[in-house]
């Protein structure tokens, strides 16, 4: 499936746009929060949400109050993902940068209707947040489903945009006595804290555990 289009053809630095799915997945499937462009009353608005990818398409969820939600629906909209892989430190203050992987997607969302469909696609939701807890939860009530909101945006017109590796300094600053590299940001998850409100004690299942490993 071809996701480059003039809109998501990337022009600044053009050696570091990717297009193939398979680099487009991985960062969607490694990030949990994305941030959705939109013009509401005529001012640009820019919600941060919860996303997960099911196939082809990006979900969204919430309250049918949401205006987010009624709003990517009805026009054209443009989703972002970034994850920071590490602080670039040059030998000047001109070229100090970041190592990233983001993603651009762009379209109009359609609104999930079908309940079966809808609960899948919470389904989804919670199995990003921690791998493995759905057959552990409560299912959820028609009336839960029928109370929240699910939108699919097509991963049809799409684009990456990634940097890597060391900084690039100007040739006759490799000279110059000053430290350069770069520092990797990582990301750990730490203890799990038990929610003060359990009415009896239960261990801290394996998914929980796997999930923190």
């Amino acid at each position: 499936m071809s996701v480059q289009t003039d809109r998501t053809t990337v022009k600044r630095l053009a050696d570091r746009g990717r297009y193939d799915r398979e680099t487009i997945d991985a960062i969607l499937d490694e990030a949990y929060l994305c941030h959705v462009g939109m013009v509401v009353d005529g001012s640009p608005v820019v919600i941060p949400t919860l996303q997960a990818r099911v196939g082809d398409h990006l979900i969204l969820h919430g309250s049918p109050a949401s205006r987010m939600l009624r709003g990517a629906t009805t026009q054209e909209i443009c989703v972002t993902v970034t994850l920071v892989d590490g602080f670039v430190l040059a030998r000047s203050a001109f070229h100090h940068s970041i190592n990233y992987r983001s993603v651009v997607v762009l379209g109009q969302a359609e609104k999930v209707t079908d309940e079966a469909d809808k609960a899948a696609a919470l389904d989804a939701l919670v199995e990003k947040l921690t791998p493995g807890r759905i057959p552990f939860l409560r299912p959820m009530s028609d009336k839960e489903v029928k109370g929240t909101t699910v939108i699919r945006l097509a991963l049809t017109e799409a684009s990456a945009k990634v940097r890597s590796g060391p900084p690039g300094d100007d040739e006759e600053d490799y000279e110059l006595p000053i430290w350069a590299g770069v520092v990797p940001l990582v990301t750990s998850y730490g203890t799990p804290i038990t929610d003060p409100a359990m009415r009896m004690e239960v261990p801290i299942p394996d998914h929980v555990v796997d999930f923190r490993a």
